[in-house]
């Protein structure tokens, strides 16, 4: 594979709308150059997505000297990866450790705790008056609050973790400014674990216990759950909720059937996809696609969830907001065995902020122009810097 077209990545998003996928990903399966040089397909479209993420003879082993590394950072840390960025046995015997406390009947049982969590946080929020920044507010502080009892981190250390988070997700900051940001965390969650601060009852503790995993493991593990963990829903939470201001027939619409929550979220996931750099994954045999497309053994794809989850064929009229559409199948959160362990707990915390925030403010509006909200274009998942509201 020599040739590759003429398209920057990451794209910028020139839509007008800020919601959309750059418009240079629109395209059908295309050919394009990583950082390093190196060419590597990126397919767009809904079934080639699927077919790549529940197909084994694509590996998404970062180990693999053919792994495609969309950004420099990645660079640094492939020979350390955390287990979704291994091929089976070694995936399933570390996602296995983790299986269960993330089954939908468990995520169910904490509904009531995180329903208190959204409470306080919009009582707190609430308290401080409008206009208020509800990143900072509301849809940071739930999703941290949540995952930090889960995995038993301090929630008193969140000013650290989410700063290093931040910088971990930067995809314009210098490497060794991201490898820090990532060693600073390992380095946390490590003597976190060891001082015996993550309590006895949380997910790190019951790591720490086992005699099949080394302290790094745990650790290394560790970091992936709790950015996983705050990151994406916080994001998430801020752009719905953006999302729904900005389409006023839809946010009518959910005020006045708040049944419509569940699928709204579903909605929203498709609609927004916020893992906007896509998902990588390098052939380990030739494997033909979609219109005769085949990609060889040893090229890199990377899948784009956010135009396959835009696909008219599989979404007609895909490209609009609609809370009452059956989303269902979208990718957002992956597909196959790497499918994405948190998306229960994600889904109910998305389920009660965003019902909680429209009952309780239904003067809920933007507190300035929708053309001055400030994007994060320079993260690897999207959302916003900050989202000031009023009420």
């Amino acid at each position: 594979m020599s040739v590759v077209d003429d398209i920057s990545f990451p794209a910028p998003r020139e839509s007008a709308c800020p919601f959309d996928p750059p418009p240079a990903y629109r395209r059908a399966a295309t050919r394009i150059a990583l950082w390093d040089g190196r060419p590597c397909w990126m397919l767009t479209g809904y079934q080639d997505v699927r077919t790549v993420l529940s197909d084994r003879r694509f590996s998404a082993d970062t180990r693999n000297p053919a792994f495609p590394l969309p950004f420099p950072a990645q660079a640094l840390r492939r020979d350390n990866p955390s287990f979704i960025r291994m091929d089976d046995p070694e995936h399933s015997r570390l996602r296995k450790m983790l299986t269960g406390d993330f089954l939908i009947k468990r995520v169910e049982a904490m509904r009531p705790g995180i329903q208190r969590i959204v409470d306080q946080q919009l009582d707190t929020m609430i308290a401080h008056g409008s206009p208020a920044d509800l990143v900072a507010e509301f849809a940071l502080p739930v999703p941290s609050l949540v995952i930090c009892d889960l995995l038993g981190v301090p929630y008193a250390d969140h000013e650290f973790f989410q700063a290093r988070s931040s910088r971990l997700l930067n995809s314009t900051l210098p490497p060794e400014e991201v490898s820090a940001a990532f060693e600073d965390l390992l380095d946390y969650l490590t003597r976190l674990t060891a001082d015996g601060r993550a309590g006895s009852e949380g997910i790190l503790a019951k790591l720490a216990a086992r005699d099949d995993l080394t302290a790094h493991e745990v650790a290394n593990n560790g970091v992936l759950l709790l950015i996983a963990g705050h990151e994406t829903t916080a994001n998430m939470t801020s752009l719905s909720t953006l999302a729904l201001l900005h389409n006023p027939a839809q946010l009518e619409r959910l005020r006045a059937e708040p049944e419509l929550i569940n699928g709204a979220v579903e909605e929203l996931l498709r609609y927004l996809s916020i893992v906007g750099s896509g998902l990588p994954r390098v052939a380990l045999e030739d494997v033909e696609l979609s219109e005769g497309l085949v990609v060889r053994a040893g090229e890199g794809v990377l899948l784009m969830l956010s135009t396959a989850n835009r696909d008219g064929v599989q979404f007609p009229g895909g490209e609009e907001l609609d809370v009452a559409r059956d989303a269902r199948r979208h990718l957002a959160f992956g597909f196959g065995v790497h499918q994405c362990l948190g998306q229960p707990l994600a889904r109910v915390e998305l389920q009660l902020a965003l019902s909680t925030l429209l009952r309780r403010l239904p003067g809920l509006r933007l507190a300035l122009p929708f053309d001055e909200v400030r994007f994060r274009t320079d993260a690897l998942i999207y959302g916003l810097k900050e989202l000031s509201i009023a009420w």
